[in-house]
């Protein structure tokens, strides 16, 4: 019989979604860790690839269904005599995960007294200025004229979005008056938070932090579109990793990561790198923070960041859970790596043939999309890997033409 007190027992809540986070239990495996999956795929749903990596699984046929969670986290408890970690890396799952933690007191995640401040958009804002870091200016409101005093106050447009909601879901951006009574006249029963609109670029600082808060991996990231245009409009979408992180959002990066005493984690931080000068916050092409998630950054990305620094994100993550460090080898070759997706309802110039003919060399993803990540990301998708700026960005357009 197997002794199971000297390994590391990982329950991995949704082991399935997103379909590349396999490679998590992979990486989980490699290192000696049981890698217990719960979720609510049929057992014959799940890929060869994750099936093989786990130690062992239990359909749970709701994930909301807490009583249910428990017993099954029970029974792993039961065969394998403890429970070290607890995690999906989804933040949709974020209150699940700390629930299952606290009843059966595994310490190393997040617990709900810390919930809050991760999930609540209008409470990140005070840990963005207990790091020193100007925000937008924000209200929140559940009536339109003190909305509307906001509204005059910072002027339109104005932007709004749930103050616990995860992605583009829900947000709108208001340029008046009318457009605000008729927000409020559709509006549902949740809480949300108006903001001043910034003209800016959306920038994310990315990574894995450690037991002691510290930053044992890091890279960020461009995005040529506005994920909230990409929802609405049905758009299709450009980002890449860095090569190198720009010094600025370096620094400010830290300081919000040590705000928010992250560890343990993963996690995905959006900024606005400003377009123009805007009175009261910042000059052109300073950094303002936007919000924080504690998960990775989104969809298939640390496969991206994989290819741009030749290291696999989901090795650091494995080395961070079984040795509280990055064993890694990070002076690995650095790239520009770009992830475009095109829209099936979209026409464009150039065949997928064409170009994964054309860029034969520099493709090192190619795919689709599962339906339940399409809306936000896109239907097809294409990974290239380039020394310079210059030649991502041709391969993006060359993607995009219309």
């Amino acid at each position: 019989m197997q002794d199971n007190n000297n390994k590391i027992n990982f329950v991995m809540i949704s082991p399935n979604f997103p379909p590349t986070y396999y490679r998590f239990a992979q990486a989980l495996k490699n290192r000696n860790i049981n890698v217990l999956g719960l979720g609510d795929a049929y057992p014959h749903e799940l890929n060869e690839e994750l099936k093989n990596a786990l130690t062992d699984y239990i359909q749970c046929y709701s994930l909301f269904d807490m009583h249910n969670l428990i017993n099954c986290v029970q029974y792993y408890k039961d065969k394998y005599q403890h429970i070290d970690w607890i995690e999906s890396n989804n933040e949709f799952w974020l209150e699940e995960d700390a629930t299952l933690r606290e009843w059966f007191n595994v310490r190393t995640g997040i617990f709900h007294s810390d919930i809050l401040k991760y999930k609540a958009k209008s409470e990140m804002k005070k840990y963005f200025q207990e790091a020193g870091v100007k925000c937008a200016k924000f209200y929140l409101s559940d009536d339109f004229e003190s909305t509307q005093k906001f509204a005059k106050q910072v002027g339109y447009p104005i932007f709004v979005k749930p103050n616990i909601g995860v992605g583009a879901a829900g947000t709108h951006k208001i340029n008046n008056d009318k457009e605000l009574q008729d927000f409020y006249e559709y509006k549902d029963d949740h809480q949300y938070i108006f903001e001043q609109y910034i003209d800016g670029t959306i920038y994310s600082f990315d990574g894995i932090t450690n037991s002691k808060g510290e930053i044992i991996f890091k890279v960020c990231h461009k995005y040529l579109e506005v994920i909230d245009k990409m929802v609405h409009e049905d758009l299709d979408d450009a980002y890449f990793t860095f090569k190198k992180i720009p010094q600025r959002l370096d620094n400010i990066g830290k300081k919000v990561v040590k705000a928010f005493n992250i560890k343990s984690r993963c996690f995905h931080i959006e900024f606005f790198r400003l377009n123009k000068d805007i009175r009261g916050l910042g000059k052109k092409d300073d950094f303002i923070p936007l919000e924080v998630n504690m998960r990775p950054v989104g969809g298939y990305t640390p496969d991206l960041i994989s290819i741009a620094t030749s290291v696999s994100f989901y090795d650091v993550y494995a080395d961070m859970i079984a040795y509280d460090e990055n064993r890694q080898d990070m002076t690995k070759e650095k790239y520009f790596a770009m992830s475009v997706s095109r829209r099936d309802r979209l026409t464009y110039k150039h065949s997928v043939d064409e170009i994964l003919e054309k860029y034969k060399n520099e493709i090192k993803n190619y795919g689709r999309y599962p339906k339940s990540i399409s809306d936000a990301m896109g239907d097809t998708f294409f990974m290239g890997r380039f020394e310079n700026l210059d030649d991502a960005m041709k391969f993006q357009e060359f993607i995009r033409e219309k």
